[in-house]
């Protein structure tokens, strides 16, 4: 499968509720890599990699989170990294 690389700022409430930890937890198990962050602006950053299908399935379970609330998602595609693991970058 091809991996394809998304940049993706997620709005909403998505910070102070965990959002960060469970897209870790989520994306190692689907093979997923990349990086999460917090932005100033009260948004998520996000760079994740991987095959499409298991992205789709992420994002839909990110999604789903209990206290998480992803009003609008603006996503790229951009080019793919070597890369190993997916992190939560703290500022």
């Amino acid at each position: 499968m091809d991996k394809v690389r998304k940049h993706i700022i997620f709005y909403g409430r998505v910070q102070g509720v965990g959002f960060r930890y469970t897209a870790c937890y989520l994306a190692r198990p689907l093979g997923l890599t990349g990086w999460v962050k917090n932005l100033w602006d009260g948004s998520v950053e996000m760079e994740v990699q991987g095959p499409n299908e298991e992205i789709e399935i992420f994002l839909h379970r990110l999604q789903n989170g209990r206290f998480i609330q992803v009003d609008r998602m603006d996503i790229r595609e951009i080019p793919a990294e070597k890369e190993h693991d997916f992190v939560e970058i703290w500022n």
